[in-house]
């Protein structure tokens, strides 16, 4: 359903070990309406919440939100390394366009629903 990169496990297993993190925390994602796009993406650290779908790959958890599922599905979750912007970033076919940010996105179907006064400041 979601795949984690080499970089994005060995990144999350750090930022889990330095933050002491109990057993069962993970990458939480999630999407939410808002964002220059339509969708944005929500991303923490936290332990699965109710009804959370949670994947395991190589020792470390990801929990999606159960109302974010379709949205999601088929992503890779990478880690990117750049001097300005280095993160966790997020591949997903599901989108058909997104934002100069790499935040927002729409989704393939809703086309059209954009408005452009909800820009990237």
């Amino acid at each position: 359903m979601i795949t984690l990169s080499t970089a994005a496990v060995k990144e999350l297993k750090s930022l889990l070990e330095t933050k002491n993190a109990p057993a069962g925390t993970g990458l939480r994602l999630g999407v939410q309406k808002g964002g220059c796009a339509g969708l944005s993406y929500t991303m923490q650290v936290s332990e699965a919440e109710e009804g959370d779908i949670t994947l395991e790959q190589e020792g470390v958890s990801v929990h999606i939100s159960p109302d974010s599922v379709e949205y999601l599905k088929g992503c890779v979750i990478n880690y990117e390394y750049s001097l300005s912007d280095s993160g966790f970033k997020i591949v997903n076919p599901n989108a058909s366009r997104s934002c100069g940010c790499g935040t927002s996105f729409e989704a393939k179907g809703e086309e059209g629903t954009y408005d452009p006064a909800n820009e990237c400041k």
